[in-house]
This record gives structure tokens, C-alpha cells and sequence, in this order.
């Protein structure tokens, strides 16, 4: 059985490279100075394939994001530019990154634990109150970090926490395709993300701050803890109009093995008014986080790994659905083109 080691401090283990300032590197290609190796995965903005850096053997892993627009290589360069003045070890790594044949390279390091959600699903993964609280604290580590640097990451959901290796208790935060840097001269909207995370101030098109990267994680600690996801309704729409409302319950069975203070650290952070949602800061000060080894949290959630479990499926569902979308619209945008 996995059980994730519930004691502080989390240790890191060296990382694969040292922190590197990273500059684009315009009509050089990156096949000279990379092999690109098998398909990892495939997102929103493009391909992962595993990749080695033919001078070190260094396996990392490279994002390929074509382009066709403008605004689209604008896209990944202001990723890259963000995810270049972040280092931190619960963030995953910019190593290199070339613009190449209307093709942006971004050159990652290689995360090879999974998903969060998948890890703690897995039979032999023993999930327990400690463990939740052990992975959250990491999680708002890493955000405090992202805020410190006037970054908001804007996209905080479980398919963007990894975890490093399959054994370890170590995270990763990814995907900064929807970040933006924070300035207080100008005022800040967004209309993109995840509805069942999104905070209600993004849902109303309203002014958006660090705070709004504290209500995923509420969301995101609710589901970890119970299994449930507290605004998801029957349609986009329908959630989005839970979240709006801002209205949980812990009335679950769910919740009956969860302590107090885990329920008050979510009730904190899912609160309708941003300013009034624990900072990061105040998060790892919360007595749920800065006593994970004290409070007794030790019994296994059965019930929530159980209904965890349906959440994963249903969500590998819709996944796999979108993409058979996806392609089919692509097959007929190529039919077209040809005729």
C-alpha cells in the first residue's frame, strides 16, 4: 500500500536541472539540440512528446503548440516569458524554447507521477485527512510563490497538479497558458477556465486579483476531501449558476470522517466576496495546514476515494468525448479545405 508520507517538511529531492532565465530562440531548430521521443499527452494549446537533450541525455519533455494567428504565438510567448521568472520547486520547470517554422517549442521538465486526482485514486494509495492536507499545503506553497511574483495563475484545476514521481508525496504546478501578470494600474478581466473552478467574480466578467486563484483551490480541496464537486450541475450553465449563488453543504457522508478544520479551511477560501478569502499566506498559517501532524487524520476516507473514483471516470469520459468531437470537426475543416 501507498501511503504518502504525512510528516513535515516535504523533502525535496535535488531537481533535475538548476533554475534557467529562459530566452526564445527565433528560427533555430530545436531537433538539433533535442530528440523528440513518443506522444505524452495532448491539451487545449498543443502536444506533449517526450524529449532528450542529445549533449546531457537529459529526458525533459516538449510542448509543441502550432500557430497560425498572431495572437496565438503572442499566446505562448507570454507563457513563456511567465513561466521564465518562476522558480520554484512546487512548479514545473522552463528549460529551453525556440520559435520555429510557426511552431512554438516549449521545453519542459518531466513530470512523470500523473495527475493528482489519478494518484490518490489508485488502489494501492492509502487517502486519508493528513494526505489531503499534506497536498493542499504544497499547493498553496506553490501559490503563494506564483502571487509573491505578481502572477495569477487563472487556471487552477486537478488536471494541473501533478504529482513528480509515482511514489513520492511531491507536486507540480503546470499549465500557465492562462496566466497574466497583475498590474495595479489596470484593471484586470478574463472570461476563460474551467466553470466548475472558476470564481464567481470570473463568471461575472468583474475585476480579478490574487484572490481568485484561492476560490479554485477551495473548489479543488472540497472535491479532494469528499469525492464531490460543490457547484456542478447538470450543464455549463447550471454550474456556473451554483457558483454564482456561492451556496455548499458538508452534508454528505462524505464529509462525516473529515475534521472541522478542514471544513472551515474550505469554507474560508469559498466565499463569495474576494476579499474576504484567505491570501495564500493566511492559508499556510490556517490551523488545517500549519498543524498537519497534530490533528488526528489518520483514518482512511473510503467514501470519498469511492465517489473520487466516479468523478475521475466520469471526467476521462467527457475528456474522451470532447476529443472524438474535436477530431471530427477537424475532419470535416480538412474536407472543406480540400474541396
Amino acid at each position: 500500500m501507498i501511503k504518502v508520507d504525512e510528516n513535515y517538511p516535504v523533502h525535496d529531492i535535488a531537481p533535475a536541472f538548476p533554475y534557467r532565465n529562459v530566452q526564445l530562440k527565433q528560427e533555430v531548430d530545436p531537433r538539433q539540440q533535442f530528440d523528440i521521443l513518443p506522444e505524452l499527452g495532448r491539451g487545449t494549446f498543443g502536444t506533449v512528446f517526450l524529449c532528450r537533450e542529445r549533449n546531457t541525455n537529459l529526458q525533459l519533455a516538449a510542448k509543441i503548440v502550432p500557430y497560425k494567428k498572431k495572437k496565438d504565438r503572442a499566446d505562448a510567448i507570454q507563457e513563456i516569458d511567465i513561466m521564465s521568472c518562476l522558480h520554484h520547486p512546487r512548479l514545473i520547470q522552463l528549460y529551453d524554447a525556440f520559435d520555429y517554422e510557426n511552431k512554438i517549442y516549449v521545453i519542459l521538465e518531466l513530470v512523470q507521477g500523473g495527475e493528482l486526482f489519478e494518484r490518490v485514486i489508485d488502489d494501492d494509495f492509502v487517502l486519508t485527512e493528513k494526505a489531503c492536507a499534506v497536498f493542499m499545503r504544497q499547493i498553496c506553497e506553490g501559490m503563494e510563490y506564483i502571487h509573491s511574483q505578481n502572477i495569477i495563475h487563472l487556471d487552477m484545476k486537478p488536471e494541473n497538479i501533478l504529482c513528480l514521481t509515482k511514489t513520492g508525496n511531491r507536486i507540480k504546478i503546470i499549465d500557465f497558458g492562462f496566466a497574466r501578470r497583475y498590474d495595479r494600474n489596470k484593471k484586470l478581466q478574463v472570461m476563460f477556465g474551467t466553470a466548475e473552478f472558476s470564481a464567481p467574480e470570473v463568471l461575472n466578467f468583474d475585476e480579478i486579483y490574487f484572490y481568485t486563484d484561492m476560490w479554485s483551490l477551495g473548489v479543488i480541496c472540497y472535491v479532494l476531501l469528499s469525492g464531490l464537486s460543490p457547484f456542478v450541475g447538470s450543464s455549463d450553465m447550471a454550474t456556473m449558476n451554483n457558483v454564482l449563488a456561492g451556496q455548499f453543504s458538508f452534508k454528505y457522508s462524505s464529509f462525516d470522517a473529515v475534521s472541522e478544520d478542514a471544513k472551515d479551511f474550505v469554507r474560508q477560501l469559498l466565499v463569495r466576496d474576494g476579499t474576504k478569502r484567505l491570501t495564500a499566506k493566511q492559508a499556510l498559517q490556517h490551523k488545517w495546514l500549519a498543524e498537519t501532524t497534530a490533528h488526528d487524520g489518520t483514518t482512511e476516507l473510503s467514501i470519498t476515494k469511492t465517489k473520487l473514483k466516479r468523478y475521475v471516470i466520469k471526467k476521462r469520459w467527457i475528456k474522451a468525448v470532447n476529443a472524438i468531437i474535436a477530431l471530427r470537426r477537424m475532419g470535416a475543416q480538412i474536407d472543406f479545405d480540400l474541396i
